[in-house]
């Protein structure tokens, strides 16, 4: 069956049972019974919730689905059929290629550097009509040209990366992540008009991405480090609206852009009150890693989730599941690690944390745990779990509904 996230499917799920613990997860393992581990659920109605909540906080803009925090192709295509989702964001080429079979928008998050898929494309006009290319530098351009030169290729579409951390000078330095080496309005319509003058070459879009305010929790344990957080993310937010904006009006200039890309799932409410922003990319928000719980804003359901087994006991207070080191990307830390849910008053061992091949687990629960039992996990972030499983089960009303692939599943590993 085809996943059904639409307003009318959302009414026919309870109401928000993840709210209580205590009787969530003994159901979703109860569902779950009769699969082995390790075993990824995907809850229907929290993911139902996620996608029209992030809707709402779009606010009117488009939400282009970061496939990269999703690597399912059934998720993704629910997505675009629902009202406030609008294309697809991917993270590799020959990714972006794949998609492009069925999906006639996908813009290319980062440049690519992969010469065989650049071929693949530059010769396919479908292909090419269909999908973007993220570029910030003429050298990329060159190498574009060196693959398939432009007289013996289609047009390539491209979409200019506009850096947009803050740089806020000694002794802080640069907040945010290092991209683009565009960051003023100047530079911005400079690289325009060089791409403008190469013949082989669209400019079509724009692309910035404010990690240091998509990406930082700001609702910690930590009262100080909380309004600190907040505090760069309001200076962030008015530095970047003058600054985005300038660059976009300057490129527009030179090219009559389709599309206008900024923010993430942390950053919806702010991003969408940016004129000069025409879409909204996000993904992480939808499966509601636990990384999230740490947002003030918002707070989306645990969409998905894992669990594993316990296969042995090495003394009474501990048991030791097969697996478990399933780390998100970031520095390194506490917060990266799975988290586990269920059940409840178990913690990771200090000395071995989540392991590759095991997980041992302590706590007043695991003394009552056997082999055999299971222990459930969120995970951080999103796309991390996704590459660790074959597939998911869609849990519904208490009962498995459907079994869903993800790009493993389907046989792609694409990084």
């Amino acid at each position: 069956m085809a996943l059904e996230l639409s307003a009318r499917g959302r009414a026919a799920s309870s109401p928000a049972p993840w709210l209580t613990p205590e009787t969530f997860w003994p159901q979703l393992d109860e569902a779950t019974a009769a699969f082995d581990t390790p075993l990824g659920v995907i809850h229907l109605g929290a993911l139902r919730f996620n996608a029209h909540d992030m809707v709402r906080r779009a606010a009117g803009k488009p939400i282009r689905v970061a496939t990269k925090s999703i690597r399912v192709r059934s998720v993704i295509d629910a997505l675009l059929k629902t009202d406030g989702y609008r294309g697809v964001l991917a993270f590799t080429l020959p990714e972006a290629l794949w998609l492009a079979g069925d999906i006639d928008d996908v813009v290319l998050g980062y440049p690519t550097a992969d010469r065989a898929a650049i071929t693949q494309l530059a010769t396919d006009e479908r292909l090419a009509s269909r999908v973007t290319l993220m570029v910030d530098s003429v050298e990329q351009l060159d190498l574009i040209d060196a693959c398939v030169p432009p007289n013996a290729r289609a047009s390539i579409r491209l979409c200019l990366e506009l850096d947009v951390s803050w740089q806020t000078g000694a002794p802080i330095g640069n907040i945010g992540v290092l991209r683009s080496p565009i960051f003023t309005p100047q530079n911005a319509e400079r690289f325009a008009r060089t791409i403008a003058a190469r013949p082989g070459f669209e400019l079509v879009g724009m692309m910035a991405y404010e990690a240091q305010i998509a990406g930082l929790i700001d609702n910690s344990k930590s009262r100080a480090v909380s309004a600190a957080t907040r505090w760069v993310k309001r200076q962030s937010i008015l530095e970047l609206s003058e600054r985005r904006t300038a660059a976009v009006a300057a490129v527009r200039r030179v090219s009559d852009l389709e599309f206008v890309n900024g923010g993430g799932t942390g950053s919806l409410e702010s991003t969408s009150a940016d004129d000069s922003v025409t879409e909204i990319a996000a993904g992480s928000g939808l499966f509601g890693g636990h990384l999230f719980d740490g947002y003030r804003e918002f707070q989306p359901a645990p969409a998905a989730a894992f669990a594993l087994s316990v296969v042995r006991k090495p003394r009474e207070d501990t048991a030791t599941v097969l697996g478990g080191g399933w780390t998100a990307s970031g520095p390194p830390g506490r917060d990266r690690l799975p988290q586990i849910v269920w059940p409840e008053g178990l913690e990771m061992a200090p000395r071995e944390m989540a392991g590759e091949v095991q997980t041992p687990v302590v706590g007043r629960a695991a003394v009552q745990l056997r082999p055999g039992n299971r222990v459930w996990f969120r995970h951080t972030k999103s796309g991390e779990l996704s590459e660790h499983l074959n597939g998911f089960s869609v849990v519904d009303e208490g009962r498995v509904v459907d079994t869903v692939l993800t790009y493993r599943g389907e046989g792609k590993a694409f990084l």
